[in-house]
Order: structure tokens, then sequence, then C-alpha cells
């Protein structure tokens, strides 16, 4: 019997027609585990991301209209909340760890001002951590805080400004009210501590006591000054919350 054969563009075409069949096959193997890994490594590192976050006092949350520094964390049950000023988180929803809004920790969950110059952030990410202690500042540690309390004239307090750092001082003033332009808030008190723009909702704490956050001053740390605090007493009677 008698062999065909195909012709010789024939033979070419099928054997490239092969060859390309054998190249998709090995691209679409190669680029379909490319993808599963990449997904799976991108997953791992947002979740390793959101683990990693830890939100103490003296801390910043951002939003999309403003940052604020977070003054202490409260809880209500099993339920965490930041105290932060009440004039920088109007307008805010939702607030996250980072600048870059990409890690979500809370919501806002009621704010007041003027009269008062308070808001409290309800956190919602349950892979994050938000103890009970306030950040001295870089390389300065964390000090516990444990209760909270009244201001009382004479008393030694210390307070950290995201700006003006960590610096000690004594309460000079209570019941003081102050014009901030936009409103006026009362029950404030005062110290002898001075403190930077940037400073807004820093806590101010006689040791591990919470007393009242920074919500504004007079003069610098350059030329001296005084600070006005919010006192945190009041934040926690109207929601219910307590420091732990």
């Amino acid at each position: 019997m008698r062999s065909v054969r195909r012709p010789r563009g024939a033979v070419r075409a099928v054997a490239v027609a092969r060859a390309v069949v054998r190249a998709l096959v090995v691209m679409a193997l190669f680029f379909g585990w490319s993808v599963a890994v990449g997904s799976v490594g991108h997953a791992d590192a947002r979740a390793e991301r959101q683990a990693a976050v830890v939100v103490r006092g003296g801390d910043t949350l951002y939003s999309t209209v403003s940052r604020c520094t977070v003054g202490f964390n409260a809880r209500s049950g099993s339920t965490m909340y930041a105290f932060v000023s009440g004039r920088f988180a109007q307008g805010a929803t939702t607030w996250y760890a980072d600048a870059a809004l990409t890690v979500s920790v809370g919501v806002t969950a009621g704010v007041s001002f003027p009269g008062n110059d308070y808001a409290s952030v309800r956190y919602t990410n349950t892979t994050a951590s938000y103890p009970g202690e306030v950040s001295l500042g870089a390389g300065a540690g964390t000090r516990d805080i444990t209760g909270a309390a009244s201001p009382v004239v004479g008393q030694s307090i210390c307070h950290v400004g995201r700006v003006g750092g960590y610096r000690c001082g004594s309460i000079q003033a209570v019941n003081v009210t102050v014009n901030y332009g936009g409103g006026v808030v009362s029950g404030l008190f005062r110290s002898s501590i001075c403190s930077e723009p940037g400073d807004t909702g820093g806590p101010a704490f006689s040791g591990g006591t919470a007393i009242g956050v920074i919500v504004g001053s007079s003069g610098n740390c350059s030329v001296g000054g005084v600070t006005y605090y919010q006192p945190v007493v009041e934040w926690l009677s109207v929601y219910g919350l307590s420091i732990y």
C-alpha cells in the first residue's frame, strides 16, 4: 500500500498550529497560576496590614475632610470608642488609620460643637487593636490610662501634642469659656503648658488618669503660652463610656 504524503506546505502549517496551541496552553497555565498567587498575596498583605494596626491615645485618625488626634480610647461593653475633637470631626463619616485612607477603623458616632468640643468615633475594624493607653511620642513609650477625673486647680498634668510633643505643667483654671470665632465653647479648663498649632485633640492626663484633650491655646512653645482642654469626664458621661 502506498503511503499518502501531505504537501510540504500543509505539514508546515500543522506544525505551526501545534506550536501555537502549545504556546497558548503554556501561557494560560502560567498566567492563571500567576494571577492566583498575586491575588492571594495581596489579600494576605492586606490582612497582615490591618491586623498590625494599633490605635492609642495620641495617635492620628484620618477622614476625607480632616485628620484628628485620638485623645483617649474608651468602651461601652465590648464596643470601643475614640475621643476626638468635635470641631475637627464635623463632616467626617469614616475614619482611617493611614493618610492614604486604605485601612478603615471606625465611623463617627456623635459630634458636639459648639458649646462643647468633643466627638466619638466608634471603632468597627475588629482586626485592629485599641489599647487603653496613650503614646508619649516617638521613642518615649506609652502611659497606661486606667481612669478619668475632673480637673482641679493646682493639679499637675501632662499632655501630648502631635506637633509640640510631651509636656507637663499644672491646671490654672476650670469652667473657662473660649470663643473660637466659629463658636463659643464653655466648661473648659486651662493649664500652664504651651502647645503648638496641630496639637488639638492630644490627651492630657495626671499619672494614669485621663483629665481632658487639647482644644486650643494662646501663644506657642517658642514664646510661651497656655492651653485649653475639653474635660474627658463630660464626654464619658454623655456617651455612657468608661476608660479601661
